[in-house]
């Protein structure tokens, strides 16, 4: 029979593992929703409606930018407000849709809908299992550079890819060299239509760009510029994408009333909302071969790695950045467990996989929203657009479109970055080139070849240490870094360069005061060099130990040791030939 302290010790473990702030800490809508008010709900709607006309026309764009169906885009954008007011921890983040997330889409699945919606799953699957075991850390092994290079390579690539629509070019293939190729090749059948309203597009939602950020640098001095005509212009700049893609809209509408088809139009979708249903883990090809689970997964390759760590990545880095600007802390853990959960129950309502978008999340901020209850509103715009709106969406042109996905885009061309890095640190470069190339030719390479160049990097610093030699009649060596068993083939090879097969042999002071961690490795090669200083009768001192690194020296008996607290006293007792043996 279990005895009483037992009993009542296992009763706390279960209460605290139960407890209402460790539930909390799983639902941190349970932080927020206590202290919900009127205020907070107004500013939430007003949030939310803007965030939602911005993002109906991004996620019909970002639907072509990974090869599906426009709806798709929709279907894709109202999960995530639902599962992130659940489980976020950021008031700011909005999760959807974005170019980079549908690029690495279509470079994995291809412009097939239901392998799209098995990616969604699988990826969710990946990230809330991540969460799930804290793994986030390993989200650090992505450098900077690499994340710039490729976020630069996937601006131009999809900028480009675009041009075609603005163009009103037909036929061209979707690999990046022979896009390029092809749309200089069939400039001559470019529809005069579809360039004139797309350069149009482009143009209008550039001024309004420019407007807003002017608008935001200049003084709220309500004799040059009223309060209320800054608001307006304000909120224009910000509904830009949807009221360019309405005004389109109406053109082609009157156009195509009178007989007149000069633009290409987006055309027939599904109506209505997505049937909520398992996603397919099965495809069927155009000819009629059933494509097995097994085969699709095999399909995926590499991308099955990318896609998730890229969306995990490109979201807290947004989380992150918001949480810093507006004073309040994210918890990383946490988000990659919203993200997995949103791309999880995305996929039974045929979403791709999705992330925070940095535009619709800047917006949503600049708007005031209060908590991450303005993403329901959002989701609720969606909804709606989905259930009403789709006969409307025939007639949206897709130049329209392509205009509001080069203008999102285009800021993620980030080449001041270039020169940043040459002056700070120029080996960077070569990540953020490797990167930045590679992702031309297949996106998940430019990734998978950035990491491996700067894992490579940082493997080198490892076992490359730098070792500061100074020569005090003993020469005293300092670790610039930490000392690890990469590094104790080249420790070694110094020493006996410059010390033991000098002429005469020199003693070494070793200042250790960088290392932090020791293992065996290192221990096993310091006991070989120990032996060998003993036999050209020198030595070798070790100076500024850390305690923790002194203890594990200590316990491992090493023959000879001779340590002191500063190199000062190395040398002295070196010069009055002392020693301190332990």
């Amino acid at each position: 029979m279990m005895d009483q302290p037992l009993l009542r010790q296992v009763s706390d473990s279960r209460r605290g593992c139960c407890s209402y702030s460790t539930l909390k800490s799983w639902l941190p809508i349970l932080s927020w929703l206590p202290k919900y008010n009127r205020k907070w709900l107004q500013m939430d709607l007003l949030a939310g409606l803007t965030v939602g006309l911005t993002t109906v026309p991004q996620a019909l764009a970002y639907a072509e930018v990974a090869g599906l169906p426009v709806q798709y885009g929709l279907y894709s954008a109202f999960m995530g407000g639902f599962i992130y007011s659940l489980l976020g921890t950021s008031k700011d983040v909005t999760l959807g849709p974005t170019a980079i997330m549908s690029l690495l889409c279509f470079s994995v699945v291809g412009g097939h809908p239901n392998q799209a919606v098995l990616l969604s799953l699988l990826c969710g699957l990946i990230q809330a299992v991540m969460a799930l075991l804290r793994l986030g850390f390993l989200l650090d092994f992505i450098s900077y550079p690499v994340i710039k290079g490729f976020t630069c390579a996937a601006a131009i690539t999809i900028g480009f890819g675009q041009v075609k629509n603005i163009l009103g070019l037909k036929g061209v293939p979707q690999e990046f060299f022979l896009q390029v190729y092809y749309t200089f090749y069939k400039i001559s059948e470019a529809r005069i239509g579809d360039m004139v309203l797309g350069l149009l597009c482009l143009a209008l939602l550039i001024v309004l760009v420019v407007m807003k950020k002017n608008l935001s640098s200049e003084d709220s001095d309500d004799s040059t510029c009223s309060r209320v005509a800054r608001k307006l212009v304000w909120t224009v700049a910000t509904m830009r994408n949807a009221l360019v893609v309405v005004a389109a809209s109406c053109v082609a509408f009157s156009w195509d009333a009178y007989g007149y088809r000069v633009f290409t139009i987006t055309g027939k979708t599904s109506q209505g909302l997505p049937p909520f249903k398992p996603p397919p883990t099965s495809d069927i090809t155009a000819n009629g071969t059933v494509i097995s689970f097994r085969e699709i997964v095999e399909g995926f390759g590499e991308g099955l790695a990318v896609i998730p760590f890229m969306g995990l990545l490109e979201s807290i880095a947004i989380a992150k950045a918001f949480a810093s600007q507006n004073d309040y802390r994210i918890d990383a853990n946490q988000e990659l467990l919203a993200i997995g959960v949103t791309n999880i129950m995305g996929s039974f309502v045929s979403a791709y996989p999705v992330t925070g978008s940095f535009g619709r999340t800047a917006v949503n901020s600049q708007t005031g929203v209060c908590s991450p209850a303005g993403g329901i509103v959002t989701s609720v715009i969606v909804l709606l657009s989905l259930a009403f709106l789709m006969p409307a969406f025939y007639y949206i042109p897709k130049a329209s479109l392509a205009a509001v996905i080069i203008c999102a885009v285009s800021p993620m061309v980030d080449y001041p970055v270039v020169a940043k890095m040459w002056r700070t640190r120029k080996l960077d470069l070569l990540p953020f080139v490797v990167t930045f190339l590679m992702s031309f030719w297949q996106v998940q390479y430019g990734i998978v070849g950035g990491v491996a160049v700067s894992g490579a990097l940082l493997l080198y610093n490892t076992a490359r240490p730098q070792i500061k030699v100074s020569d005090h009649g003993v020469l005293v060596m300092e670790l610039g870094s930490g000392l690890s068993f990469p590094a104790t083939e080249y420790l070694s090879r110094i020493i006996h360069t410059q010390a033991l097969q000098a002429s005469p042999p020199q003693s070494v002071v070793l200042d250790c005061h960088h290392v932090s961690v020791i293992d065996y490795s290192v221990i096993s090669e310091l006991s070989d060099l120990l032996r060998q200083f003993k036999l050209r009768e020198v030595r070798l001192v070790f100076s500024r130990l850390r305690p923790s690194v002194l203890d594990v020296l200590l316990a491992s008996d090493l023959q000879g040791l001779t340590y002191t607290d500063t190199v000062e006293a190395a040398l002295q007792m070196e010069s009055s030939g002392l020693r301190k043996d332990q």
